[in-house]
């Protein structure tokens, strides 16, 4: 089964995406199902995994109305707030939906770094880990740190990194110190069986014209430090296209990825980590 394990749908009325204004050009309009399925159709893809835009609970009972009417929206990641007394309760409410799978809190969009880290948030880490549910991490490589020590603390926290931590993507050279760092973070959270990773977003974190080549050095190092059993492709359409095409990206990907790990990195391990059928 190949599946997508990363992508958004959203309508502006609904009016709590706070970032999604009409500076952001053409993402400044609804994106729904029928607008991803002949996507997904033309390459096979079976399943998709959406992932919150909003930080609302609102959003996330949208998103899980959408799952009932498109069976092939197999999973949905929501978002619940992690310092509220009652996130306990939330997250029970939301488990009753058959396709919630976990939260998202939009961590590259709060000023402080270590936020994670805090106190009062430890018991959503908690009771997202005695709920089998997962936690999608959209860090950037300054989060990397507070990630590692967030993972010790809780080691059975099932942890899907988003967007391979958003590294800046350039032309590599040896010695850039920026590549060496997220490197480094990357294979200390791969060190960690409970920690996956999504392939995703390196379009829009490079130049245009890109090539395979433009990311090869990237894929090596999370192919080397995950495996085939803990990394999963995913499009991040539609915020793909302010850099590039869904089949260029699947396409690269594809060739990036060697072929005996296609399998589990176009499909099996997105329906294990977020149980699809």
């Amino acid at each position: 089964m190949l599946i997508d394990a990363h992508h958004h749908l959203w309508r502006i009325a609904r009016n709590d995406y706070g970032w999604l204004t009409p500076d952001t050009g053409f993402l400044y309009r609804d994106y729904e199902p029928s607008d991803l399925k002949p996507i997904l159709d033309a390459h096979g893809i079976e399943r998709a995994v959406v992932i919150q835009a909003a930080p609302t609970l609102a959003e996330t009972h949208f998103l899980l109305s959408l799952s009932d009417e498109h069976p092939y929206l197999g999973a949905v990641v929501g978002w619940v707030d992690f310092s509220a007394r009652n996130t306990p309760e939330q997250l029970d409410g939301l488990s009753n939906h058959p396709r919630f799978r976990g939260v998202r809190p939009m961590i590259q969009d709060i000023a402080d770094d270590g936020w994670m880290l805090r106190a009062e948030l430890n018991e959503t880490f908690v009771a997202l880990t005695e709920r089998n549910l997962s936690f999608d991490a959209l860090i950037q490589p300054r989060h990397l740190r507070s990630l590692i020590e967030l993972v010790e603390r809780h080691p059975s926290l099932r942890i899907a990194i988003n967007h391979c931590g958003k590294p800046e993507v350039r032309d590599w050279r040896a010695g850039d110190a920026s590549f060496n760092a997220w490197q480094a973070g990357m294979a200390e959270l791969a060190r960690h069986p409970n920690v996956f990773c999504k392939l995703s977003a390196l379009p829009t974190r490079s130049a245009p014209d890109w090539t395979a080549a433009t990311f090869e050095a990237y894929v090596d190092v999370l192919m080397t430090a995950f495996g085939d059993a803990r990394l999963m492709w995913a499009s991040d359409w539609p915020i793909l296209e302010r850099n590039g095409r869904y089949e260029d990206w699947l396409r690269v990907a594809r060739r990036l990825v060697p072929e005996s790990a296609h399998a589990s990195v176009f499909g099996a391990t997105a329906q294990s980590f977020y149980r699809i059928v």
